[in-house]
């Protein structure tokens, strides 16, 4: 029997019944939120008064923890931690894999005298040495000189990973060089945060006298496939790659547009149910599950919080779904394109803009334009894209959003913005200096039914075709993929926006200090920004060929491949972007660019090779013994005189041959594009090559074999079907 038929057999005995702490189960959201984390209810319980107050004074000032603090904080989160039942702790951090990573160690020791004890303390919590050269560094680390260092990050709450046998306290850290250089995504975030921070702060001191301090606050929307395990176990893609290889399209897929916000099934929400329940413990605050528009495909979503804070739960979520996926007999698929023919998956970015006072800059409130410092941040907002639009693009560039963007279900490759018909009504006024005459606002909607209420239309429709539309107050970057770090676009989107602010700000000066009025001065810089910026808004259909054209005419980057868009980062423009408000040094940005180049290139290696290893060992294979037992039917058919009956299986029989043979004519020059693409001289140039010359064979020769699906006999065919992967739960 094939594995896939073992798998299809399978399947009913992966829905055994899941076993849940009932204590936790009879529990509610807000019992259970933050039980396993060391936040501020935990420091003031474990904390001395001194202790929590320079703690809380030094976050707040974006100052130095002092030795004696970090002494005291340590012993208290020792405490907490030990209380909860953890044994031992470790710095996590996210290397330039994208993923996390942690070296556990035990509170255990033993004195002088062979004593055990716990032990642990504020230099051990501020610092710990991994090897830097062992993770992807780019050519910041050599073997030889390899020391690198995890420090604490106490703006993200610690946190304690339970699995059935323990706890580890996790400790959130950045991962920079022994010469003190970045070897991660958290690191710049948090640079680009805090200097996005002090460039909005600086603004709004035009329309604010109180605001001291400005917040990025972000919302993702993690969107994501799911499988059972006996059928993903029966893919080698799926396992190694994350996407299908191979796969003739199911004659349902999503058609019928009966998926999105459907019921969802059983099996699928307990599952959801279970992960909600881990997440509320670890402190991530999900809120919404729904069916997404592609068969077997969810999205979760939480309340929004702070960028750097976000980030860290959007990484701890993934991990998490994962695991608790294969409590319930199934597996999670990040992958941006796991099938062809259906859509892909994103996270959405909701990112805006808040104030220490509460006021959210991208809200315009109930008069819009009477809120000139609404309409001053969204200018600068537009204008920092416009500026910066290919690097921007360079921030989503991955081999699996490649498939994704502008495949008819996400954004395209051009960057561009969508505000709405209001806001954009508001922009025409402000151009002419007639915001005080009578502004369009949304209308009612009027459904004729007397007992339904009535119902206000948004300022925007959600333009799910604009990689940034404006969503009534706040931008949402749609088109970042879903198995993706979102440290890395913020990074990009906070430092782009902090530069603009910056330049405004002088902008602005000089004209008040030359004898201009501070409105008129702003208003001066705004009107020119947004003739400026004018061309990257689109309010249209954004998968139209009518837009790329159009994007064209008005000089819009396009770019759809990644070792092409990836080259923003190391622009003279970008350099200068980033070394001027100290995110990066041009060595790590040269260093990021090379780690994102070779990793784009190995995953395309990666999937070569089993391209090559599922068509040799189980397709061609498969393919051959049917049509084996084809010829003898044909011969047998002949012997008795039916040659009519065998003529049709001979035209059969050709069909096969020629696409078996179209298999593996193109296995075998695929082969040969990759070793000439080993010979050049750059990584760079490699990629290009594997983008280029190799990657088309991987269609090419899916083709041929997804024909050949359809012509040989179910009961021999090795890899789960796309009907069987998205259609049984």
């Amino acid at each position: 029997m094939s594995i896939r038929l073992s798998g299809l057999q399978n399947i009913s005995s992966s829905r055994e019944e899941v076993k849940v702490d009932t204590a936790v189960k009879e529990k509610s959201i807000t019992e259970l939120f933050n039980q396993n984390v060391f936040n501020y209810a935990a420091y003031k319980k474990y904390l001395m008064r001194d202790a929590y107050d320079n703690l809380m004074k030094a976050i707040a000032n974006n100052e130095g923890i002092d030795e004696r603090t970090a002494d005291f904080v340590a012993v208290g989160m020792k405490n907490w931690a030990m209380d909860n039942g953890a044994t031992h702790y470790t710095h996590w951090f996210q290397p330039l894999t994208g993923r996390i990573a942690g070296k556990h160690d035990s509170f255990f020791k033993l004195d002088k005298k062979g004593r055990p004890i716990e032990s642990f303390n504020g230099k051990i919590l501020v610092q710990q040495e991994p090897d830097g050269s062992s993770f992807p560094n780019g050519g910041l680390r050599t073997t030889h000189a390899a020391r690198g260092y995890t420090v604490w990050d106490p703006t993200s709450f610690a946190f304690l990973s339970e699995t059935e046998y323990g706890k580890v306290l996790c400790i959130p850290a950045i991962f920079i060089s022994y010469t003190g250089e970045s070897l991660d995504l958290k690191t710049p975030l948090l640079k680009s945060a805090y200097a996005l921070d002090k460039a909005a702060t600086d603004v709004c001191k035009y329309f604010f006298d109180n605001v001291t301090s400005v917040k990025a606050n972000l919302g993702w929307e993690q969107e994501y496939f799911l499988v059972d395990e006996n059928l993903y176990n029966a893919r080698p893609d799926l396992v190694l790659c994350g996407r299908t290889l191979f796969g003739n399209a199911s004659a349902r897929g999503q058609q019928l547009d009966d998926h999105y916000f459907a019921d969802i099934p059983e099996r699928v929400q307990n599952f959801m149910i279970d992960m909600e329940k881990d997440c509320y413990i670890m402190g991530i605050p999900l809120i919404t599950r729904h069916n997404e528009v592609a068969p077997n495909q969810y999205e979760a979503a939480p309340h929004f919080e702070s960028v750097n804070i976000a980030a860290d739960h959007n990484q701890l979520l993934m991990e998490m779904m994962s695991k608790i996926g294969k409590r319930h007999g199934l597996r999670v698929l990040l992958h941006e394109k796991p099938y062809a023919g259906i859509n892909g998956s994103g996270k959405h970015n909701n990112w805006s803009l808040a104030t220490n006072t509460g006021i959210n800059l991208f809200d315009p409130g109930k008069e819009p334009s009477k809120n000139i410092a609404f309409i001053t941040f969204i200018i600068n907002f537009i204008k920092a894209i416009d500026e910066h639009a290919e690097l921007l693009r360079a921030s989503i560039a991955t081999h699996g959003n490649e498939h994704r963007l502008g495949a008819n279900e996400a954004p395209p490759a051009i960057i561009s913005v969508f505000t709405g018909d209001d806001i954009s009504n508001l922009f025409k006024k402000f151009l002419n200096d007639d915001l005080d005459s009578e502004i369009e606002v949304s209308e009612e909607i009027n459904i004729d039914l007397q007992r339904i209420a009535k119902i206000q239309k948004d300022s925007t429709d959600r333009n799910r075709t604009s990689p940034l539309p404006f969503t009534g107050n706040r931008f949402e970057f749609r088109a970042v993929g879903s198995s993706v770090n979102v440290s890395n676009p913020m990074t990009v989107l906070n430092t782009i926006v902090a530069d603009q602010l910056l330049k405004f700000k002088v902008e602005v000066d000089n004209l008040i200090s030359n004898g201009t009025e501070q409105d008129e001065a702003i208003n001066k810089i705004l009107k020119s920004y947004l003739k400026d910026s004018a061309k990257v808004i689109f309010n249209g259909d954004g998968y139209s060929q009518e837009w790329i054209d159009e994007a064209e005419k008005r000089g819009l980057p396009n770019v759809s491949s990644t070792p092409i868009a990836l080259l923003a980062y190391i622009s003279d423009k970008s350099k200068g972007l980033f070394t001027r408000n100290k995110i990066f040094n041009e060595r790590e940005l040269q260093a990021r660019f090379n780690v994102f180049i070779e990793e784009y290139t190995s995953r395309l290696e990666i999937e070569s090779l089993l391209v090559e290893e599922i068509a040799n060992t189980q397709i061609i294979p498969s393919v051959v013994s049917y049509q084996n037992k084809l010829i003898k039917n044909v011969n047998g058919l002949q012997n008795i005189g039916l040659n009519t009956e065998a003529k049709s299986n001979k035209i059969k029989l050709t069909e096969i041959s020629t696409h078996l043979q179209g298999m593996i004519d193109n296995l075998t020059m695929m082969t040969k594009a990759k070793e000439e693409a080993h010979t050049l001289s750059t990584e760079y140039d490699t990629a290009c090559a594997f983008y280029d010359t190799v990657k088309p064979y991987f269609d090419v020769i899916r083709k041929h074999a997804d024909k050949l699906e359809m012509l040989v006999d179910d009961k021999v065919w090795p890899l789960p079907k796309y009907r069987e992967l998205l259609f049984l739960h």
